[in-house]
């Protein structure tokens, strides 16, 4: 890969996750504060994404991979999106901004597939080249969050008083116009489903990546996905909250620790992979969900606040070692043909299914531990996704055979 296209996918990644990390991880603060949302209502904003996640594929495969320019979709969808967002910064009741996050989500998920598939068809060796190309997302990530806590202030108390957080909103609207713009100039990447052959409608919508499911193993993963992903919405929907509640100064800024700790371990995810195998990550990944929970419910903002620091820093971990893995993971199975509608297929089982699950029973739990006062049982709220996230780790560890990462060129994977 030469330094020219290097650089624009980089690029691109650092805009796609800046977009979505200057809004997605305030926004429970925002609702609570400044919309007055229930925390059932705060369960329902979030799982916006899930069904934009459950639509990604369907998108992705009836367009992606069939019809049009993956480059070309993405820019598309992230100039819509910008206007979604310019009236999510404007709304003043829940009522009003319910519609336009839930809109939003369904044109930002399937981008997450889009960039991957992007970044994939210019590679020779995903499992080695992926790593420092997904790392500049995360870099995003964590200059969003710098710029709300450190540069702009918008989550300090008060600014959080004065409704400054609907500046994210704002900030997310004006980066997805550039994003939206700049997709246009990417390497060119055409559907490779041929144009004249007469195709079945499964196929049409991409739900020809479903027959990854016959592999057992595969199969295995993809339930193990839905399934941790019940506790991350814990994380997503109340990990800022629960932050700035319990007195933790600038939440937003130390929640980028869990950035750095993923752009960390991203670049250390290929050696991990090559000397301890695909099943010992995923373990690892699913692992330090149970001791993060763990940190959290028995953390504070004063002599404990190492724990939550810790917790946090877990997130690198927790993040790179599954999903990450998990998209190397399904485009080591896809063949060339499905391989877009097989990203579309991952981002369904995990920011779908199990996180539209999660985000339910989060904003349930919420509601039941929440105090007179209007403060939480935050130990209580946590230790519940790390018991999920135990179980998870038991049904993966039975039953998923250890196995090598086949080669585009392998015809099968290699069992252990």
């Amino acid at each position: 890969m030469n330094l020219a296209i290097r650089s624009k996918l980089s690029f691109m990644m650092f805009l796609e996750f800046f977009i979505w990390g200057s809004w997605f991880v305030t926004m429970g603060t925002f609702l609570g504060m400044n919309l007055q949302a229930s925390g059932a209502q705060t369960g329902a904003a979030f799982s916006t994404q899930s069904f934009g996640a459950i639509i990604a594929p369907f998108v992705i495969g009836l367009i992606a991979d069939r019809y049009f320019n993956a480059e070309k979709i993405l820019g598309l969808l992230h100039l819509g999106g910008a206007a979604l967002m310019f009236m999510m910064y404007q709304s003043e009741t829940f009522l009003i901004f319910y519609p336009a996050v839930f809109i939003y989500m369904i044109l930002y998920m399937p981008t997450l597939a889009l960039v991957n598939s992007v970044s994939f068809r210019q590679m020779q060796d995903p499992e080695r080249e992926f790593a420092s190309i997904r790392v500049w997302g995360t870099i995003g990530w964590i200059s969003a969050g710098l710029v709300i806590s450190y540069l702009f202030h918008w989550d300090s108390v008060e600014g959080m008083s004065e409704g400054l957080l609907r500046n994210t909103f704002l900030m997310a609207s004006i980066a997805s116009v550039v994003l939206g713009f700049f997709s246009f100039t990417l390497p060119k990447t055409p559907p490779r489903a041929e144009r004249g052959k007469q195709v079945s409608i499964s196929e049409i919508m991409g739900l020809d990546a479903l027959k990854l499911l016959k592999d057992r193993n595969y199969l295995v993963f993809f339930i193990s996905s839905i399934l941790i992903c019940i506790p991350l919405a814990f994380y997503y929907q109340n990990a800022n909250p629960f932050l700035a509640e319990i007195g933790v100064t600038d939440p937003t800024g130390k929640m980028t620790i869990g950035q750095v700790s993923e752009a960390l371990f991203l670049l250390l995810l290929p050696v991990f992979f090559k000397r301890f195998g695909f099943k010992a990550t995923l373990l690892v990944g699913m692992m330090a969900w149970v001791v993060r929970y763990a940190l959290f419910a028995f953390g504070d903002a004063g002599s404990g606040l190492w724990m939550l620091i810790i917790g946090i820093a877990l997130h690198g971990i927790c993040y790179d070692f599954f999903f990450v893995s998990g998209q190397i993971y399904t485009d080591s199975k896809a063949d060339a043909k499905i391989q877009s509608a097989a990203q579309g297929m991952i981002t369904l089982a995990t920011y779908g299914i199990g996180m539209l699950i999660g985000f339910a029973i989060a904003g349930q739990v919420t509601d039941i531990y929440l105090h007179a006062d209007g403060s939480h049982d935050w130990n209580s709220i946590w230790l519940i996704p790390a018991g999920i996230a135990i179980l998870v780790v038991l049904f993966f560890l039975i039953l998923f055979k250890n196995e090598v990462l086949s080669k585009k060129t392998d015809s099968q994977p290699i069992h252990k």
